[in-house]
């Protein structure tokens, strides 16, 4: 009897697939695949904290499927090879997909549907992840959009995917068994057990995307457009990685935020504003990444090739250490470090720390939250770096140069989010917890910090850093002309 490969890819997720859906509506027994193939993943194969999740969503995924009395058949290796080995081994006559929109991801998927459908087998691919076709949403030239606002415009005039359906749906089990990995024999967990921190903040897997959800909705949307600029509290969604490895669907959050029950007020109707535009910017940076690929390592402005980064790698290092001297910065590289994530607002201020302050290249920021980030998605990670580089489509003008210590004091007054990560300035008062090269000596001391501390001198003034950044921007556009 005829079966369907169901594969799995970056929707690993039951609810709301459409991958998913389809093998059940195709009524033949149902065969669910995960393959490992980091090799196809070019240079960006996931970094330690994708992989980590990636073993607990795995396991999540399996659990789920077990529930349905299918089992989870893993391979690693060759996607082509696997796929085309376990169709021989079950009978498959149909194989079902959902699609990814970044270069190695499109890669994979288009060389996977040549090679089986020359096998014979009835391939279809489906979008689970976003909720536009980027291919359909074109300026009045029949090319790309570069910016975002009237990208976004565009999108809310057409049509949207098929929202989520409500339930799983009914799958039936082959009746052979192929044999398979198991998921620790992947090898995905790291060898030295630095992830507790993440562990203790995370729960990877469908079941944790939807208690994020209906936490967000419940507690958070309604401030969402005050509370989301401050690090202190638990103003943000957290769905970012549910949303990258496919445990919750963009379809799904946009219907639970359009859908949302509470009582109406001015400040909830900012928030139900706010945050649909939030996945418009994650609709954006696929869509440019689909239409842009080199733009993960190159810039898309062409004449920031010619910037003149600097190589320093002491620098490179206390930013990845989060020993700088500058706290909002320490903090956010340091809350990376330890849970696998940073608040948005606080990965602008890093950012924009690295490639003007320091003059250091943004692809070697893209590179450490690659490896850091629990939510680390190849898309969002290269637009925010080239918005913060100022290199990209849409990108915040180069001369717009963050200030950590007044972006700490706006966002972070009192100083509990940088207390909190940084427990060595616990005792600094307020009135300089975001300056405290500036408090006296004798203050300096009291609060516990020797002149040997970072926070007494950093690795560089603020206004030294703008000053050179500058330059080298005006050296660039120099040597554009």
């Amino acid at each position: 009897m005829a079966a369907t490969l169901l594969w799995f890819r970056q929707d690993l997720r039951l609810i709301d697939n459409s991958a998913v859906q389809a093998a059940c509506d195709l009524g033949f027994p149902v065969v669910p695949v995960y393959l490992w193939a980091p090799e196809e993943e070019g240079k960006w194969i996931p970094g330690a904290a994708s992989r980590w999740w990636l073993h607990h969503s795995l396991l999540s995924l399996s659990k789920s499927l077990k529930a349905l009395g299918l089992p989870l058949l893993l391979r690693s290796g060759s996607s082509t090879r696997e796929l085309s080995n376990i169709a021989k081994e079950v009978g498959a006559s149909h194989v079902v997909f959902s699609r990814r929109y970044d270069p190695a991801g499109v890669a994979q998927g288009a060389k996977v549907k040549e090679a089986l459908k020359a096998q014979g087998l009835v391939v279809s691919s489906f979008n689970s992840s976003l909720l536009f076709e980027p291919d359909e949403i074109m300026n009045g030239k029949g090319t790309p959009f570069q910016v975002f606002t009237p990208y976004w415009n565009a999108c809310l005039k057409h049509r949207l995917v098929d929202l989520p359906k409500i339930s799983p749906p009914k799958l039936r089990a082959a009746d052979i068994l192929p044999e398979t990995l198991t998921v620790e024999s992947l090898g995905l967990l790291p060898k030295i057990p630095w992830a507790s921190g993440i562990a203790a903040v995370w729960t990877p897997g469908e079941k944790g995307a939807h208690a994020e959800l209906k936490k967000f909705t419940k507690s958070v949307l309604g401030g969402y457009a005050e509370t989301r600029n401050l690090p202190y509290i638990a103003g943000t969604s957290r769905l970012s990685p549910y949303l990258h490895f496919g445990e919750i669907g963009p379809r799904q959050v946009w219907e639970a935020v359009a859908g949302n029950p509470m009582t109406p007020s001015a400040q909830t109707r900012a928030g139900l504003i706010t945050y649909p535009k939030e996945l418009g910017w994650r609709e954006f940076a696929h869509y440019l990444l689909l239409h842009f690929p080199h733009a993960a390592d190159k810039p898309i402005r062409k004449e920031f090739e010619k910037f003149p980064w600097k190589k320093k790698a002491s620098w490179l290092k206390a930013w990845e250490r989060g020993l700088t001297g500058f706290p909002i910065v320490d903090a956010g590289m340091r809350e990376l470090w330890q849970t696998g994530w940073m608040h948005n607002r606080v990965r602008m201020i890093v950012a924009s720390f690295l490639v003007k302050h320091l003059l250091l290249p943004w692809q070697q920021g893209s590179e450490w939250f690659w490896d850091t980030l629990v939510d680390a998605d190849l898309p969002n990670n290269t637009l925010g770096w080239q918005w913060s580089a100022g290199c990209g489509a849409d990108a915040a003008p180069y001369f717009r140069i963050f200030n950590p210590t007044l972006q700490g004091e706006k966002f972070d007054p009192e100083g509990s989010y940088v207390k909190k990560w940084i427990p060595e300035i616990d005792k600094v008062p307020s009135r300089w917890v975001h300056r405290i090269w500036e408090a006296s000596p004798e203050e300096q001391k009291k609060a516990g910090l020797s002149s040997k501390s970072p926070y007494v001198s950093p690795i560089i003034e603020l206004a030294e850093g703008r000053d050179l950044a500058l330059e080298a921007y005006q050296s660039m556009r120099g040597r554009e002309r």
